[in-house]
C-alpha cells in the first residue's frame, strides 16, 4: 500500500472558506457582543459533546455496539476519551504523535489495548473488498503517515486526511474506528473547529460506501486522485460546515434571549 500523496488532494477552498466564516462570526458573538459571556462557547460546546441522545446517535451510526450493554460501556469510554482530548487541549497538545494513537486506543478501547497492549496488529485484516497492508509494513506506514501530515498546512485537510488513510492502513485489531475519528475531531478541536460525527443512517451508509469506493481506487491506481476520495473529503466538510453552522446558531440564540430579557428589566 501506498500513502494518498499529499500534493494531488484537491481542496474545495470555497467550503473551507464558508467553515472559516462561521468560526469567525462565533468568536465575533463571544468577543464583541454585550450578550454574550466569555463562557457561552464552552459550554455549548461541552454539552453537546456529553449529551447523551447525542452520543447514542452517534453509537448508532458508527455501529460499534453489538447490544444495549456494549452501548453502554462504549458511552462511558466515550466520554473519559473526549474529557483526555479535552485536557489535553487545554494544555495546549495538539494531536501529532504515534504515542497519542495508543493512548486513545487504551480509552475508548481498552479491551483491543488488553489483548494486545501498545502493539499494531499482526495478523491479516480486510475490510470489504480492501485488503489492508500486512502487518510487517503497518508501524513504517503510520510513521509515514504522521511524517505527512506535518507537511498540510491546514488544518481540516489534515484532519481528514489523517482519518482517510489510518482506516486505509488499519493498525489495531479492532477499535481503528473510534480511535481514527477521536484523533480526527482532536486535530479540529484544537484548532478550534467542532467535531465532526455522523448522526444518521443515510450519512452511516454514504460514510461506509465512499470509503470503501475510494479504497478500491486506489488499490489499482494509488497515485490518483478519483472521484471517490473527492467525495469522501467532501463529505466530511459537509458535515463540518452542517456542524459549524448549529454551533453558532446556538451561540447566537443564547446573545438574543440574554437581549430579550435585558429589554424587559
Amino acid at each position: 500500500m501506498e500513502l494518498l500523496p499529499i500534493e494531488i488532494i484537491k481542496i474545495n477552498q470555497k467550503k473551507i472558506d464558508e467553515i472559516d466564516n462561521i468560526i469567525k462570526s462565533i468568536y465575533r458573538l463571544i468577543i464583541y457582543s454585550r450578550h454574550h459571556l466569555d463562557d457561552d462557547l464552552l459550554d455549548i460546546y461541552l454539552a453537546g459533546m456529553h449529551n447523551l441522545q447525542e452520543l447514542v446517535g452517534i453509537k448508532n451510526a458508527q455501529m460499534e455496539a453489538q447490544n444495549e450493554e456494549e452501548a453502554k460501556e462504549y458511552l462511558l469510554n466515550l466520554k473519559v476519551s473526549l474529557d483526555f482530548v479535552i485536557e489535553e487541549i487545554i494544555l495546549q497538545n495538539n494531536f501529532e504523535k504515534e504515542v497519542q494513537l495508543f493512548q486513545l486506543l487504551r480509552l475508548v478501547s481498552p479491551e483491543t489495548n488488553a489483548i494486545h497492549p501498545n502493539r499494531y496488529r499482526q495478523t491479516l485484516v480486510q475490510i470489504g473488498a480492501h485488503i489492508c497492508p500486512e502487518p510487517k509494513v503497518v508501524p513504517q506506514l503510520v510513521s509515514e503517515l504522521f511524517y505527512k501530515i506535518q507537511s498540510i498546512s491546514n488544518p481540516i485537510i489534515r484532519a481528514i486526511y489523517f482519518h482517510h488513510e489510518l482506516i486505509r492502513i488499519h493498525p489495531f485489531v479492532d477499535g481503528n474506528g473510534r480511535v481514527t475519528r477521536i484523533a480526527k475531531n482532536w486535530m479540529l478541536m484544537y484548532d478550534l473547529y467542532p467535531p465532526i460525527f455522523i448522526n444518521d443512517a443515510p450519512q452511516k451508509k454514504d460514510y461506509i460506501n465512499t470509503l470503501a469506493n475510494s479504497f478500491k481506487k486506489l488499490m489499482n491506481h494509488p497515485n490518483t486522485w478519483n472521484d471517490y476520495t473527492e467525495q469522501f473529503f467532501e463529505q466530511e466538510l459537509d458535515r463540518l460546515l452542517v456542524n459549524a453552522t448549529l454551533l453558532y446558531d446556538s451561540i447566537n440564540l443564547i446573545g438574543i434571549n440574554r437581549e430579550q430579557s435585558q429589554s424587559k428589566i
